[in-house]
This record gives C-alpha cells, sequence and structure tokens, in this order.
C-alpha cells in the first residue's frame, strides 16, 4: 500500500500528524472523510503520484494524528483549526501552494483551507460535501432521518462515545477487506477501536455544529468567498443532492471557476471508483 511514498508523524507544535507522501510535480493534498484514515486514498493517490507532489494527512483527532485538549466551542476540532494544520505540514514538506482536496468531513477542512488561505490553495475539490450552515437552514424530516448521525455524534448531554465505544463493530460497518483493501480496513479498524478517536470523531461533528457554522456565518456576512477554480465531485450512489442541486447551492461560495462532475460510485468514491476519480482530479489539477 502506498509504494514509493514516506510515512511520517510531523510535529507541527500543537499537534502531531501522522501523512504519507510521494510524487512528483505541482503538490496537492488529500483529506479523508469521516470514518475513514488517510488509507482510503490508497488506491488514487499512486495514481496522481505519477504527476503530482501527493500528501495524504490523517486529520486531527483521526487515525493515528493527535487531538489538542478540548477547547470551548470543540474549536480544537474546528474546520478553521484543521486547515490551519494542513498549511503548516504542507510548508513543513516545502509547499507553500498547492491544491487541496477533500472528501466528506475532510471537504470542510478542504473548504475552509481555501477561505482561510487563499494565497495558499491554488485549486479546490469538494467530494460530497456542502457547507455546514447549508445543511443547517435547510433542516427537513427527510434529512433529519437521513443524517441522523450529525444529532446523535454532536450532542454532549448523551455522548456517544460511550455507546460507540461498547461496541464499535455495532456502530461502524465497512466492506469487506477485499474490497476496500486489506491493509485499509485493517487501518481503519484500528482507529475505530480507540477510544480516543471515536471522542476526536465525535468532537468533530460537535465543532460542526457550532463553531464551524461560526466561522461560515461570518464569512456570508463579510462577503467572503472561495478564490481559487473549484471542482465538486457529487458520487451517483450518495445523497449529496439531499437539499438539491449541489453545485447550485456552492454557487454563493465560490468567487471564480466552479465547475461538477458525477463520480459512479457510492460514498467512499476513493475506494469504490478510483480510476475515475484519479482521471477526474488529474484533469482539474494538471
Amino acid at each position: 500500500m502506498f509504494e514509493g511514498f514516506a510515512l511520517e508523524h510531523v510535529n507541527l507544535g500543537k499537534v502531531t500528524l501522522r501523512v504519507r507522501h510521494g510524487g512528483q510535480g505541482r503538490p496537492v493534498v488529500l483529506l479523508h472523510g469521516h470514518p475513514r484514515t488517510h488509507t482510503t486514498w490508497h488506491r488514487v493517490a499512486p495514481q496522481l503520484a505519477e504527476s503530482f507532489s501527493v500528501v495524504c494527512p490523517d486529520l486531527r483527532g483521526y487515525g493515528q494524528s493527535a487531538l489538542p485538549p478540548d477547547a470551548p466551542q470543540h474549536a480544537q476540532s474546528s474546520k478553521r483549526a484543521m486547515a490551519q494544520d494542513v498549511v503548516a505540514l504542507m510548508r513543513h514538506l516545502g509547499h507553500d501552494q498547492f491544491a487541496v482536496v477533500g472528501h466528506d468531513r475532510g471537504a470542510l477542512a478542504a473548504f475552509r483551507t481555501a477561505m482561510d488561505h487563499p494565497s495558499a490553495a491554488t485549486r479546490l475539490a469538494v467530494m460530497d460535501a456542502l457547507p455546514v450552515i447549508e445543511h443547517l437552514e435547510r433542516l427537513n424530516e427527510q434529512f433529519v432521518r437521513t443524517w441522523w448521525h450529525w444529532w446523535f455524534m454532536g450532542q454532549t448531554d448523551k455522548p456517544a462515545e460511550r455507546f460507540i465505544n461498547a461496541d464499535p463493530g455495532a456502530w461502524y460497518q465497512s466492506p469487506a477487506p477485499d474490497e476496500m483493501g486489506e491493509a485499509n480496513h485493517a487501518d481503519l479498524w484500528a482507529a475505530l477501536r480507540d477510544p480516543a478517536v471515536v471522542h476526536g470523531m465525535c468532537e468533530d461533528y460537535r465543532a460542526g455544529l457550532s463553531v464551524d457554522r461560526a466561522h461560515e456565518e461570518a464569512d456570508r456576512t463579510a462577503n467572503r468567498k472561495i478564490a481559487c477554480p473549484t471542482l465538486l465531485l457529487n458520487a451517483t450512489e450518495d445523497d449529496i443532492d439531499i437539499h438539491g442541486d449541489p453545485e447550485a447551492i456552492w454557487r454563493p461560495w465560490v468567487a471564480g471557476e466552479l465547475s461538477s462532475r458525477p463520480i459512479h460510485s457510492g460514498h467512499h468514491q476513493a475506494e469504490e471508483a478510483p480510476d475515475e476519480l484519479a482521471q477526474a482530479l488529474t484533469a482539474f489539477l494538471l
């Protein structure tokens, strides 16, 4: 898995991130979603490495990356904090400017990277995600029933960690090892059985319902928008269109070029349609 890539644990001061990096060319960072680790990219990253310098970290609180102590409004798990990690990591690896690709929760961190660090982010690719506020302002019965894990993991009155950690296998499900890759499967389940990671993932959702929303509200009030070219990659078998056309919803957030295309897969595009995804990203990033 990740042949030719280096594996490091990089101390960035406030947090230490596990990261794989390899390849040559323009830099691109790939950010995984919930509940995956960076190994979800194992079928895509080597293809991209033929043309790009590819960096795949575990987000803070996920996989083997650390999570700082809990802070008010769950700010230690905010997408702003994750974006700062991304910029610091890329600078550590010698990249002041780079493209950023994110899936699911990682797409929110990628979005925040482009918003907060416009001089660093050259291109943005968003996979199966919308700004948090765009979900929360469209609450309806269908969304709440379908995306109920947002509220379960995001609430604090009866923390979800207790229930998840009691039996991770009952809560989380994954494809078989031969479907998602044996090493990827093993890495995922090592993370899911780690109570510290479960807490980090819950804090990610708690931040989404609090501080992340506040940051997006401030962006909208100030009319801040994404400056770099942006691509939406929407899985045909997922439900990111639950509120309507994702491109139309993203349009007010993007100042420049915005395009979208389908990826013929379920939610985990990098595992289910790696060749199609790699081709789409290569065409956008070149």
